[in-house]
């Protein structure tokens, strides 16, 4: 008979080794990333070993946990009859803790009578306890929740975004920024027709919509033109070093700005009335931008330049308030009919009042964005009437210093508004990034007229590029 007694204490010292080996390296791979990480960061990972540390204890007493009366499968095995009950036992929910330059990012397992609700009612106390500004919980999956604790106001801590030059992974998401728990915000293009952006001046509207130029400039599906109400010629305004990577650019002289809107609405024409038999489908986003069809962005800043009123018996006067109404209308046929041919508008302005962009282009506008505001009613008019039943999230609130660059927006699936951080994009930056693009610049009517001319043409659908 073979006997297995001395395996154990044969087999021990290598298998104590081989644990010392694996604890070594582990803590050689800690102490390396937190060597080589951040400040913040370095602060959140010693935040992250307090959490692990303290988590039953503040698990009992913030009532996250449940006590179990039904005895486990060991206990009911090794229970005598004539003995004691064995004892309940207090189940807490097992974490996961991950540590960034704000605070820790915490994901925990729901238990009965332990579920979102709870988690969320204890939010408070979490705060306290891991000495954080604010604590949110979220849904993260069946039985899952993840629980976000900001150290530092991510609000109120300057970022700057780096563009890299590639094409977007997707064109048909937009990255704004991060919200007010350091997670990032994005929203989605396909099948929006317009995005509008208020904000009093230095707040950061233009910042923000130059990085969405940087970002998508790398992709040849993506064709950009701006008409700019604030400067008369490109070379005076913030679009200075992004204007070779536009196929067309205007300033404040009402008569171009006229022609380029007549332009567009011209394009919208053509291919409203070709994209059946160029493209096989109603609606371009069911295949996606691509160069031969590019999502064609019209970006009106300081709009308030090209739709206001004027009024007087002047000729002069007329013939100017003519061109901002018919302005109007030509924007508004963009904004109502462009959505399913690919062309996307985005209006900027300082207030989205109805005397600076007429209600019916502003209405139709399912994105809104609004950086700092100096009364209710502007704010209102950029967000909706709902506004005022936020007033922690009002932009009204955002007129610190520390909050320029930061924006507020209804979010789709989440209650409420979202306040953003949205990132610095440096001029160098820009102008390196329409360097290296404007090679990819081509008028979207010259696109359409060569695909209608190409040789033995058919309806087969164009390779999308919205991946």
């Amino acid at each position: 008979m073979i006997r297995f007694e001395n395996s154990a204490p044969e087999y021990a010292p290598d298998a104590l080794l081989a644990v010392a080996v694996l604890v070594g390296v582990w803590l050689l791979v800690t102490v390396v990333r937190y060597v080589w990480a951040d400040r913040g960061t370095r602060v959140s990972m010693r935040q992250a070993v307090r959490v692990r540390w303290g988590w039953v204890r503040l698990a009992r007493m913030a009532g996250l946990t449940v006590t179990d009366k039904t005895p486990g499968l060991l206990a009911q095995i090794t229970a005598r009859k004539d003995g004691p009950a064995p004892a309940p036992r207090v189940l807490t929910p097992k974490i996961k803790v991950k540590p960034d330059r704000f605070g820790v990012i915490v994901r925990a397992k729901t238990l009965p009578q332990v579920g979102v609700e709870e988690y969320q009612k204890s939010a408070r106390f979490l705060a306290d306890a891991w000495r954080c500004t604010r604590v949110s919980v979220l849904p993260d999956g069946p039985g899952r929740v993840v629980i976000r604790g900001v150290r530092s106001d991510p609000l109120t801590t300057p970022t700057a975004h780096r563009p890299t030059g590639l094409p977007p992974a997707e064109l048909t998401r937009w990255e704004l920024g991060i919200d007010e728990f350091a997670a990032k915000v994005c929203v989605s293009l396909a099948n929006v027709p317009g995005v509008t952006v208020a904000g009093v001046p230095g707040a950061g509207k233009t910042s923000g919509v130059n990085k969405f130029v940087c970002d998508f400039a790398p992709s040849a599906a993506v064709q950009i033109v701006t008409a700019d109400g604030k400067v008369s010629r490109a070379s005076e305004g913030d679009y200075a070093d992004l204007v070779k990577r536009m196929f067309a650019f205007c300033g404040d002289d009402l008569d171009e700005a006229n022609a380029l809107f007549k332009r567009l609405v011209e394009l919208r024409k053509r291919r409203s009335s070709t994209i059946r038999d160029v493209l096989g489908v109603k609606n371009m986003w069911h295949v996606g931008p691509s160069p031969q069809w590019p999502l064609t962005v019209l970006i009106i800043d300081e709009a308030h330049t090209y739709f206001r009123e004027y009024k007087g018996s002047d000729p002069t006067i007329k013939r100017l308030g003519t061109l901002t109404a018919e302005n109007a209308r030509l924007v508004e046929d963009l904004v109502k009919k462009g959505r399913s041919v690919g062309i996307l508008v985005i209006l900027i302005s300082q207030k989205t009042t109805g005397d600076a962009i007429p209600t019916f282009i502003r209405d139709v506008c399912p994105i809104g964005l609004s950086f700092a505001q100096k009364t209710v009613e502007a704010a209102v008019a950029a967000l909706g009437e709902d506004i005022r039943n936020w007033p922690d999230a009002s932009p009204v609130t955002l007129q610190d210093p520390a909050y320029v660059g930061v924006a507020v927006m209804a979010m789709q699936g989440r209650p409420g508004y979202t306040r953003i951080r949205t990132p610095y994009v440096s001029d160098a930056d820009a102008a390196r990034v329409a360097d290296a693009t404007s090679h990819l610049t081509a008028d979207p009517d010259l696109c359409l007229d060569a695909l209608l001319a190409s040789p033995g043409r058919t309806t087969t659908p164009l390779p999308s590029l919205t991946k």
